[in-house]
């Protein structure tokens, strides 16, 4: 008799019985994979909102309270006239030369690590103007994030105008970290700048970004990297190619530049700054002073006589600094 072999309708049916069984975990894996993956999404998001973010303390002083130096509250718009930027003019009588502060990453006007007082107060004794100012991350009034130097050099040069109407035909910008970096961006957009010295230069560019965001968490550079970069844009940061780091580290400025650094910078690797200055032509009076021993933005701390006597003999245009010691007492 006749006895059919079903046994290949089985092993079908065995089949999608058997996929049928595995919907739930492919489900549950696809449901991990993404909830995973939004994870991470969101942990570089919020680095990247830190990052924009800093937490600046408020202004806790001013030029009289902390020097005795009589001063001005001034409000001027970027030169782009998307901010408006706040900040102290601290004239000096008759003098037709000016000192513009711009200040780092994570601190506002007074950046009292520096500390900025006293250097303002050696300007003012030295018959320099003034200008201290908040930039937008720093802001008390509108608060804005961190650019990288797109939108701060922009509130940078309208300190450098406000200068020019206040009757300054000598316009010195004294940068620190991120702020120094920003001085680069600003000048290649004027040749109202008389000369720069630049503290700790910091420029956001994707190898410093990794290296301080390594040091913020302990992560692999790709993709995280990629995840922080591509979340600045979702939270009005940057887009890191606005930033101009790689023409700022190739050109040669018309004015003098005085770059100051350390070999033990730990937030600003120093071969920047080195290679910055030696595009510079020493013929202008540019120069670049390296020490060991000194922390980001800490060397006139560590070094204040020869800080001074070499800021000031470049600010006079005097080779020797040595020549500057009698009237910095």
């Amino acid at each position: 008799m006749f006895s059919p072999d079903f046994t290949p309708i089985h092993d079908l049916f065995d089949i999608v019985n058997a996929r049928v069984r595995k919907q739930p975990l492919l489900l549950a894996s696809a449901c991990l994979i993404l909830l995973l993956s939004s994870c991470a999404i969101a942990f570089h998001a919020f680095i990247a909102y830190r990052l924009l973010n800093p937490i600046v303390a408020p202004i806790a002083s001013n030029p009289l309270l902390a020097k005795g130096m009589p001063y001005e509250d001034v409000t001027f718009p970027s030169v782009n006239g998307k901010t408006q930027v706040n900040g102290w003019y601290i004239p000096s009588e008759n003098s037709t030369q000016t000192v513009i502060f711009s200040h780092g990453y994570g601190a506002n006007r007074e950046e009292y690590w520096v500390p900025m007082y006293d250097l303002a107060e050696k300007l003012h004794l030295q018959n320099y103007n003034v200008v201290m100012f908040d930039y937008g991350f720093a802001s008390s009034v509108s608060k804005q994030v961190v650019t990288g130097g797109r939108q701060e050099s922009q509130e940078l040069l309208g300190a450098v105008k406000l200068a020019k109407e206040r009757g300054a035909d000598n316009i010195y910008i004294w940068g620190f970290s991120m702020g120094a970096g920003t001085a680069l961006q600003a000048a290649l957009q004027t040749n109202a700048i008389s000369g720069m010295i630049l503290d700790s230069t910091f420029i956001l560019d994707p190898d410093t970004l990794y290296h301080n965001l390594k040091k913020y968490i302990n992560v692999p550079k790709y993709p995280s990297l990629s995840l922080v970069r591509w979340s600045f844009p979702f939270l009005n940061g940057p887009r890191m190619n606005q930033i101009p780091y790689e023409r700022v580290k190739s050109t040669n400025y018309k004015m003098p530049i005085f770059m100051i650094h350390s070999t033990q910078d730990e937030k600003a690797p120093y071969s920047i700054a080195q290679g910055i200055a030696k595009n510079q032509n020493v013929e202008k009076d540019s120069n670049f002073w390296l020490v060991d021993d000194s922390m980001h933005e800490l060397i006139y701390r560590m070094h204040s006589e020869q800080y001074l006597k070499k800021t000031f003999s470049f600010l006079r245009g005097i080779s020797d600094p040595d020549d500057v010691q009698l009237a910095l007492k």
